[in-house]
């Protein structure tokens, strides 16, 4: 008797699925006449994108080994990104190379501010997030999410 309250939880909760299933999309426009039929002489007209913009499922990848001064980070930066010149990027995951966790994130930190020196309208309001990996010091690996043209 005491799993009767269970029962009649997931017998609602299924009926309220099934009901919600049976309906159809409440946003997808219906025609309330006959298609017109396009003619062969009639180009068809492009649909421009509507709704906020999307960020692509593949990142660019590329690795930094430019250790020292600023300027060499800026600069190869700016050569590994040339490629991508129009572009905006959503969000930036940099993976700082180094033995202790803390200096691995203080150097994609840098890298991190160094890519905003090196291309401001590509990386202006990009999200970045800094992380660590284990290996030598004065290397990061960048994944870069950009969004849809």
């Amino acid at each position: 008797m005491h799993l009767a309250g269970w029962l009649f939880a997931d017998m609602l909760l299924v009926l309220a699925l099934v009901s919600m299933g049976d309906r159809g999309d409440p946003l997808a426009v219906t025609a309330t006449g006959p298609t017109p039929q396009a003619s062969a002489s009639s180009p068809k007209p492009t649909p421009t994108p509507t709704g906020p913009r999307s960020v692509e499922r593949k990142p660019v990848k590329m690795d930094v080994t430019a250790a020292g001064a600023d300027d060499a980070v800026v600069t190869q930066l700016r050569q590994k990104t040339r490629r991508y010149e129009g572009r905006t990027a959503a969000f930036v995951l940099t993976f700082g190379s180094a033995p202790e966790t803390v200096a691995g994130q203080a150097y994609a930190n840098e890298i991190n501010k160094a890519l905003k020196a090196a291309r401001p309208d590509m990386f202006r309001g990009a999200t970045t997030r800094d992380f660590w990996q284990n290996g030598p010091a004065g290397s990061a690996a960048l994944e870069i999410y950009f969004f849809t043209s």
